[in-house]
């Protein structure tokens, strides 16, 4: 006989306050899933190997599947519903990867974008093997990455463009 543990956790979510109680052997991926409605967490690989369910946990990129959820008590998680602003216009990064034709089935996207948000709010001029490099714990079955590369590096431009000119 299985005895489950439950544990009460609060952390913010995409800048909400937020609790739940969960099963101590509960990945973040699955909490933030079927808890929280965060649909753009995907499972692939549920081993740490393919990037499609990387979130953003005070600021750094990790794979939230291999990540408990018990763990997260007190930090901060950001998902792609994040990124979107008050009245629900996506992100810079999405419409890049719209533009770029970065998407194919669209799996993968989600990660990719949180990988790619990282880099790009540590800000700084990248060279498309360092975006490469920083992307490299996402993988893609459908793209030949070169249209993720652009997207990340459009975005990269530009904010670096608006940045200057702010100052």
């Amino acid at each position: 006989m299985t005895h489950v543990q439950y544990k009460p956790i609060s952390f913010t979510l995409n800048g909400k306050q937020v609790t739940a109680s969960i099963d101590v052997r509960e990945s973040l991926a699955d909490v933030l899933r079927v808890e929280f409605g965060m649909t753009s967490v995907k499972k692939g690989c549920e081993v740490g190997e393919c990037g499609a369910c990387t979130v953003l946990i005070d600021g750094k990129p990790y794979d939230s599947c291999i990540f408990l959820a018990a763990w997260i008590d007190g930090k901060e998680v950001l998902t792609l519903e994040g990124l979107m602003d008050e009245e629900g216009n996506i992100a810079d990064i999405q419409q890049a990867f719209i533009d770029e034709a970065a998407i194919q089935c669209g799996f993968c996207t989600p990660g990719f974008i949180m990988s790619a948000e990282h880099l790009l709010r540590g800000g700084g001029r990248h060279s498309r093997n360092e975006i490469r490099r920083e992307l490299s714990g996402n993988m893609c079955r459908c793209t030949g990455y070169q249209n993720i590369i652009n997207a990340v590096e459009k975005t990269m431009n530009k904010r670096l463009e608006e940045t200057e000119a702010g100052d």
